[in-house]
């Protein structure tokens, strides 16, 4: 059954009515899974193999593509250097489909500037990754008052510059319920807990093929990196019989080649040894 996209007006009327959905692909084939599982929104990245990223621009119009009644965040990892850069950015991805931008590292002051074109944005609040060795490397923010005030400021911040909604990444449960109730944005859980407007996974954890370590706050569902080491075990197998095969010369197999009647070979025959 057919399902209405979210629009950015539906996606802020979910604020308390209901929990979305979030989950970050790499691919078309995640992509379409997500379109077919429901999943409320998508968002995509491109051009950052250092995170495990290989999605290139050109991509990120097939995973639309492919999911076309998901919401969908679109964002770049490598920062822009002015406003100006950012709206043009902002712009190619609103060419391709994408619903709202991701600018988790800019300021109030660009993000006020890219609500006056309106460009809807979602930006981040608590553990950002980019900003990590401000903190002290990655680790939860606002187990204390102190910081705890700190986030909420932080969103109140934001949602004033005119940002659509926020990650809130590693904050403690309590402090993420009553920041959500507290602004009028979505919050967007990344390990904050259910008190948040919707839940935010990556798709290689939750299949479980995310190399290295894998976040305390992701949920692994299915174990890929099992089924993949299947299934390249299988591939390895497929190709030494195909070798041997080769080397056993196995391809006169009349399931795979064509025939030719015996009075006409023997033509060809007698016409080749005139030649």
């Amino acid at each position: 059954m057919s399902r209405k996209k979210l629009t950015v007006y539906d996606f802020l009327k979910c604020k308390g009515k209901r929990q979305l959905s979030i989950m970050f692909v790499h691919n078309v084939e995640e992509a379409r899974a997500a379109e077919e599982a429901g999943i409320d929104m998508i968002c995509t990245a491109h051009d950052a193999p250092q995170f495990g990223v290989y999605t290139t621009f050109e991509d990120l119009g097939r995973i639309r593509a492919a999911a076309p009644s998901c919401f969908m965040q679109a964002g770049a990892v490598v920062p822009c250097a002015s406003e100006v850069e950012a709206l043009k950015l902002c712009h190619n991805y609103l060419e391709i489909g994408a619903d709202c931008v991701y600018g988790g590292n800019w300021s109030c002051k660009w993000i006020r500037a890219l609500r006056d074109a309106s460009i809807p944005i979602n930006s981040h609040v608590g553990l950002i990754p980019a900003k990590a060795t401000w903190i002290g490397g990655y680790r939860a923010i606002g187990k204390t008052a102190e910081e705890a005030i700190g986030v909420l400021r932080h969103a109140l911040e934001l949602q004033e510059a005119g940002v659509i909604g926020v990650e809130m990444e590693v904050v403690p449960p309590p402090i993420a319920a009553y920041i959500t109730q507290k602004v009028d944005i979505l919050t967007l859980s990344m390990g904050s807990g259910s008190g948040c407007d919707g839940q935010y996974l990556f798709a290689n954890d939750i299949l479980g093929y995310t190399d290295g370590k894998i976040p305390r706050h992701a949920r692994v569902y299915r174990d890929f990196n099992k089924e993949y080491a299947r299934l390249q075990e299988e591939r390895t197998k497929a190709f030494k019989e195909f070798h041997n095969d080769v080397v056993n010369k196995k391809f006169d197999d009349p399931k795979i080649t064509v025939g030719i009647e015996d009075r006409e070979y023997e033509k060809f025959i007698n016409l080749a040894e005139k030649l």
